[in-house]
């Protein structure tokens, strides 16, 4: 099986999540973040979705489809979100 290079996400200032499956699981991933903010958003959401997670190469990866979720948190921070992806 050949690995398809997903193409990169725009930088336009958007907050993008999207889900991503892994095994027998799904991911959240939250891109569009400032490098430095990263753990500490990754924390954030962790505690607010009350699942697990981590941040690694700018990203933040949330255990389980919390899309919805992400959003509107990032929303009522006054921030631009939407949900990326099918």
């Amino acid at each position: 099986m050949h690995c398809v290079p997903k193409p990169a996400m725009p930088a336009d200032g958007v907050i993008r999540v999207a889900r991503e499956r892994r095994r027998a699981s799904v991911v959240c991933l939250v891109h569009g973040l400032a490098p430095h903010e990263t753990d500490e958003v990754a924390k954030a959401l962790k505690r607010h979705c009350g699942t697990g997670g981590t941040s690694k190469d700018g990203i933040v990866e949330i255990q389980g489809d919390h899309r919805e979720r992400i959003v509107a948190w990032f929303l009522a921070q006054g921030r631009r979100a939407k949900i990326a992806g099918g």
